[in-house]
């Protein structure tokens, strides 16, 4: 486990040979860009806090918590490292940093089917961060060679670090900030990207709606229709047994995701970890499970986005910011709520019942939002691009695509 004056990176070597690698092919064209590895405690703090300079001046840029931007990166904190490893590089010209990026193995994704995305010999890049074109590409070259070096003969990125976390690289809707747990990037690391040989190879979608309105009538007759039928319940959670509602709707998206392009399961630890973080943010009213005959079979998950109160403390609660943070989650009024995640087991999918429960849940919890949370606006994401049911249930309730998130590849 690594330290903060420990280094950062898996089984060290030398810094002379690390900087070796990760300049290679850079060095004679720009002599003052140096790439090395984080090593120190002074190197994790410039990789943590690199972004807080680069979108000091970007109205859209929503800061982290410092706190939890440094729990990502450590093994010990992350429970991601249980199945990974990962090595951080830094660019700099001379004392200034202008650059960072993380190469990164997960070994759940390398032994998921290479038909969903991952598979053997993948590895990524992500927190994949640059001032301009020559310290992005001598970045990129540098996590490729760390992943070389580690047997690995593609990569995807950007994908930060989990899947399940920041995957993707925005490339449309710079114009609004993101919801919670969302990624927000320069709109000119795409070009640094593809310029440097990687293609596009899955796109992610969020999409918006004006909660305020009623959905179209058909929409209305499908979820009056369920609510006659007998064998259908759609409840709250209950967040006094949270652990065992957690546990069901980990069940249900294992088995409703386990096909998508991507997918790496959920470890116990990581629900665990997630859950403590977004415990503060489930409210009943906003969580719903369907069942059918008395089986739980579909979940959708709505949090209020938390990034409307956390963009003016600038990632920081102190010394006041906690204060404000818990006044706002005792009793949040949001403008925005996101829905992350939603799912409906895999036997239903093909089904009409399955999108009848979506609706279900989608105007059950657009009720509660505007009644008890003074929410006008609803985001749903991310949506893989090839998602036919999710993509169709997002065009029937009328809802518009704000952003998309561009994940590439690469051969090593």
């Amino acid at each position: 486990m690594a330290s903060c004056g420990q280094p950062l990176i898996d089984n060290p070597e030398t810094s002379a040979e690390l900087l070796g690698k990760a300049i290679k092919g850079t060095a004679m064209a720009h002599t003052d860009l140096v790439i090395s590895p984080v090593f120190s405690k002074a190197d994790r703090k410039a990789f943590v806090e690199l972004p807080w300079r680069l979108y000091a001046n970007d109205p859209n840029w929503v800061a982290p918590l410092k706190q939890e931007a440094y729990d990502l990166i450590t093994p010990g904190k992350n429970p991601f490292f249980e199945h990974a490893e990962a090595g951080y590089f830094l660019a700099r010209r001379g004392d200034r940093v202008v650059g960072r990026i993380s190469a990164h193995i997960d070994h759940l994704a390398t032994g998921m089917p290479v038909e969903q995305g991952m598979g053997p010999g993948t590895g990524h890049f992500g927190l994949f961060e640059a001032d301009d074109d020559a310290a992005a590409k001598a970045l990129l070259a540098a996590a490729e060679d760390w992943l070389r070096g580690k047997g690995m003969t593609r990569v995807l990125g950007p994908i930060s670090l989990s899947i399940w976390e920041e995957p993707g690289l925005l490339i449309q809707g710079h114009d609004h900030p993101p919801t919670v747990m969302m990624g927000h990037d320069s709109p000119a690391y795409q070009a640094m990207i593809e310029g440097a040989g990687y293609r596009p190879v899955k796109q992610l979608k969020t999409y918006e709606l004006d909660i305020t309105k009623n959905f179209p009538p058909l929409i209305q007759r499908i979820v009056s229709s369920g609510e006659k039928n007998e064998r259908i319940r759609i409840r709250n959670v209950d967040k006094s047994r949270f652990d065992e509602e957690a546990a069901i709707i980990l069940h249900i998206l294992n088995d409703a995701w386990g096909k998508n392009w991507g997918f790496v399961p959920i470890t116990d630890s990581e629900v665990a970890f997630t859950g403590k973080k977004l415990k503060p943010l489930v409210f009943n009213d906003l969580i719903m499970i369907a069942e059918l005959d008395g089986e739980p079979v579909a979940f959708m998950m709505t949090l209020p986005d938390l990034n409307e109160p956390l963009k003016p403390l600038r990632g920081s609660l102190f010394p006041f910011g906690w204060a404000k943070l818990l006044l706002w989650l005792r009793k949040p009024r949001s403008r925005t709520m996101r829905v992350p995640l939603m799912g409906v087991v895999q036997r239903l999918q093909a089904s009409r019942l399955a999108s009848q429960l979506a609706f279900m849940m989608i105007e059950y919890i657009r009720r509660n939002a505007t009644a008890h949370y003074g929410a006008e606006r609803g985001e749903i994401g991310w949506v893989l691009d090839d998602n036919q049911g999710m993509n169709a249930i997002a065009d029937a309730i009328e809802s518009k695509v704000n952003k998309v998130y561009q994940i590439y590849e690469k051969a090593l």
